[in-house]
């Protein structure tokens, strides 16, 4: 008997990088404990099975990435706190995209709660963590016993100078053309998330391929090692129906008239199913009574014949819920410019779905700050997605922004960046919020085409539109049929859902999550080229509205100007502390940025502020030259001449020669210390100093 356990480890090369993994170093009570390393990044995940919740009606799986600040050798910038705390936006994105191609890889019906905890022991800062998450969560549910159908793998791809490079450094993807994380099994894909510059439809299937091949290595190596270990299967709690009251309920279900179930709104729909389950209900009274058979289950039953008959009508028929055939897109209508005072706007909507996005315009002394322990910097763009509950005609509390609303405002984020103006074209922050007004499915893609008109409307000078379409998948025994433009139940009953958005040149981004164990490369390849077809049609919609960015900013936009100054001065206009350049703002009401080159960047609210806040960092910032004459100041007085400040932050001697025609004895009888003085500037000597002249003026100012 022993406290200490014996690790075991196994090493795989995969395309020339080596990942460690390894089990029994650290969380020896968790039921499965896993370290997977690259580099000097090192994750260790647990995963931990509970009791069951009787009554769930859902798999109770949670995964939380922890960020860990010691692992980057970090502390938090906060004076008051330097505890982990509230998870970043960074943090929850990898969560979800750890989440998602993990959850469907359990049986159907399991109610035991199971954790998954991905904590970062070290980070290098140039191997990305989110996919090695993937692996490293599968690892430990393999190692675990619980009743997994893996092992699974994330493989993050880079597309640099027109070479796919697979898991690519932190500073390799600063410069790529694509961040693409792919999760899967053996078998098959199952997930996929990613930014692109437009990167074209077959290249991109040329990187989930590579990005496969990798995955199945990864994979071979999580069972390498579980076959080191004894592993002592869990048995899980499933919540299945009961199959002699599920036989009494289909007895009695009118499959046809099940069939028949169409409607272009929810609401139709809603009142159709309503309807047929109340008659259900009234013709299982009886049994209802004497079997104890519960509503819910009536409700579940049916819903899964509905289902049935969705997948039926549309392989068989092609004919979808609303009517639709399955490359049919859902009916458009587009606006802009449709808020007073507001920077931009843009009102897409598709069928039911429809979003409303804003643009704000500010400074760039307004950027995001971003702090997390795989990094710090700024960002000058910004998308927020907002699902409120009456775009379902739901009655719930607001509680914060939840998990969903901050994966698809990333995703709609990620979507447009690579049409974005560069920061010396568009001095510009900005940020978009969409809020969903009403929603029957593809929200997310909704919001990035409202993102792109929006942004157009306010003048942004994007390189070109961005449209997006959500794609589904039905499969049965009788074939497949590809769906575009997904509504909320085809979400709910299909087995793909995969969003893409993309200019008439190529992709910006792309996620997919897959309901069934995989798909194959040939099934991918239809659901893009299918993808092309619908996104046509949306972009031509977009289009008609408003082709091209407004060719100037709102008139209640901040309005922004550079202005160069030279390098010298910076010190001058910002004076000492702050002082002077705090002082100018705050008289001016702008904002003032001030880069090491000299540039001075100047946000103002208006015209006139902003030549004001020009005229006094100009009169700071310009050589004085010979011959130029000024109102002085005098400073101090002393028996060989009069120091003057004849600008701001600039001050020089007039000589008591240069104060006047004749010779003078005492210049303390003809000035005093606030007296003003006209001068001409005279030089500026080898060592700095400006020397002026009273001369001409003498008689003038004192006759």
């Amino acid at each position: 008997m022993t406290y200490f356990r014996d690790a075991q480890e196994i090493k795989v090369e995969v395309f020339g990088k080596e990942f460690v993994m390894r089990t029994n170093d650290y969380a020896y009570q968790a039921d499965g404990n896993a370290t997977v390393a690259c580099g000097d990044t090192i994750l260790l995940a647990t995963a931990g099975m509970g009791d069951a919740r009787a009554d769930a009606g859902f798999f109770p799986l949670m995964v939380d990435f922890q960020e860990r600040y010691s692992a980057a050798g970090k502390l938090k910038h906060s004076k008051v706190n330097k505890r982990e705390g509230r998870p970043s936006d960074q943090a929850i994105l990898n969560s979800r995209i750890i989440d998602r191609p993990i959850r469907p890889l359990f049986p159907k019906g399991m109610v035991n709660d199971v954790q998954l905890i991905i904590s970062p022991l070290a980070y290098d800062k140039q191997n990305e963590m989110s996919a090695m998450g993937i692996t490293a969560a599968s690892l430990a549910l393999v190692l675990s016993g619980m009743p997994f159908d893996g092992p699974a793998a994330g493989v993050r791809m880079g597309l640099i100078d027109g070479e796919l490079i697979v898991n690519p450094t932190v500073d390799q993807l600063e410069n790529s053309a694509l961040d693409l994380v792919v999760a899967g099994t053996a078998n098959a894909i199952t997930m996929v998330e990613s930014r692109a510059d437009e990167v074209e439809f077959d290249l991109m299937l040329k990187a989930l391929e590579m990005a496969f091949e990798a995955i199945q290595k990864l994979c071979a190596a999580q069972l390498e090692l579980a076959a080191k270990i004894e592993i002592e299967p869990k048995e899980p709690t499933l919540n299945l129906p009961n199959e002699e009251h599920v036989a009494i309920i289909e007895a009695k279900l009118d499959y046809s008239k099940v069939l028949g179930i169409q409607g272009l709104t929810k609401k139709e729909l809603k009142k159709q199913i309503k309807a047929q389950i109340a008659e259900l209900e009234e013709s299982l009274i009886q049994e209802i009574e004497e079997q104890e058979i519960s509503p819910r289950l009536i409700h579940d039953v049916f819903q899964k014949h509905l289902e049935k008959a969705m997948r039926e009508n549309i392989i068989k028929n092609d004919k979808r819920i609303d009517g639709r055939h399955s490359k049919q897109v859902r009916d458009l209508k587009v606006n802009v410019g449709v808020l007073p005072r507001v920077h931009g706007t843009g009102l897409f909507q598709r069928g039911e779905t429809q979003v409303l996005s804003t643009v704000t315009l500010a400074g760039p002394g307004q950027k995001l700050l971003v702090e997390t322990m795989e990094e710090d910097g700024e960002r000058r763009y910004m998308h927020h997605y907002n699902f409120p509950p009456y775009s379902v005609g739901d009655v719930k509390p607001l509680r914060g922004t939840s998990r969903r609303e901050i994966g698809h405002g990333n995703l709609a984020e990620r979507a447009l960046l690579a049409v974005l103006p560069s920061e010396e074209e568009f001095g510009y922050t900005i940020r978009v919020v969409s809020d969903v007004m009403t929603c029957n499915g593809s929200s997310s893609m909704a919001s990035v085409c409202g993102s792109t008109l929006s942004l157009m409307d306010a003048g942004v000078p994007i390189k070109k539109p961005v449209s997006g379409i959500a794609m589904g998948l039905v499969t049965s025994e009788d074939g497949y049929k590809i769906l575009s433009d997904i509504q909320g139940m085809e979400d709910g009953c299909g087995d793909m859902d995969f969003k893409v958005t993309a200019t008439d040149k190529g992709i910006t981004a792309l996620q997919m999550d897959i309901k069934l164990k995989g798909l194959d490369m040939n099934l991918l390849r239809e659901a893009l080229e299918q993808a092309k077809q619908g996104l046509a049609t949306i972009m031509t919609a977009m289009t008609d509205i408003i082709s091209q960015p407004r060719e100037s900013v709102s008139q209640y936009a901040p309005i922004i100007e550079t202005i160069k100054i030279n390098p010298d001065y910076i010190r001058e206009v910002i004076g000492k502390g702050g002082e002077t350049i705090q002082r100018i703002t705050a008289e001016t009401e702008t904002d003032i940025s001030i880069e090491q080159d000299g540039s001075v960047i100047i946000t103002a609210p208006d015209r006139e502020a902003f030549e004001r806040a020009q005229a006094q960092i100009m009169l700071i910032a310009y050589e004085p030259e010979a011959g130029e004459i000024f109102e002085a100041k005098v400073d101090r007085v002393e028996a060989y001449g009069a120091f003057v400040e004849f600008a701001p932050g600039r001050s020089g001697l007039v000589h008591v020669s240069k104060f006047a025609p004749e010779r003078i004895e005492n210049l303390a009888d003809y000035v005093a210390v606030g007296d003003t003085l006209k001068v001409r500037l005279i030089e500026k000597d080898r060592e700095g100093r400006y020397n002026l002249s009273h001369k001409e003026f003498f008689k003038k100012k004192d006759a």
